[in-house]
């Protein structure tokens, strides 16, 4: 993996960026979120495997506390280590930020997005009942958590 890179996001990456993400999801982040989230000073960042786009990943921090906001792999690229590449870099974003703790919320039937993040060493701390839009209704999101002190 000696050919991967990354980069901040910008506001011309967001077609390249929603490309991925209506790809990778039945209910994407919008334009206007990824745009709002750029324009905040979020931790916004994109993946590349030489120069192909393979991921993208959103992280909040303020007041000691972080928050992974999306994390997106091409699905064609997934099941090769970008996710944890991507989860890697923006902890440690995180931890620059002097951030202590990371939560994120998942959808309980991304079984891929969980065992990824509890293999990296997140707990399941809640769940929010309906969190999420689903086709058939509303879906639950579980609530996870990293410390990021040593």
């Amino acid at each position: 993996m000696s050919d991967l890179s990354f980069r901040p996001m910008n506001e011309d990456d967001v077609d390249a960026v929603l490309k991925i993400e209506y790809c990778a999801f039945s209910h994407p982040w919008t334009r206007g979120i990824f745009l709002d989230c750029v324009r905040s000073g979020y931790e916004c960042w994109l993946l590349f495997k030489g120069a192909q786009q393979v991921g993208h990943g959103v992280l909040s921090a303020a007041a000691g506390e972080s928050h992974l906001l999306n994390l997106t792999v091409k699905p064609e690229s997934q099941g090769q280590g970008f996710g944890r590449t991507l989860l890697e870099h923006l902890l440690q974003r995180a931890r620059e930020r002097e951030a202590e703790v990371t939560f994120l919320e998942v959808r309980q039937s991304n079984a891929n997005a969980i065992r990824l993040y509890e293999n990296f060493g997140f707990n399941e701390i809640g769940r929010r009942r309906g969190y999420y839009p689903a086709v058939a209704g509303r879906e639950d999101a579980l609530v996870m958590a990293y410390s990021l002190l040593d």
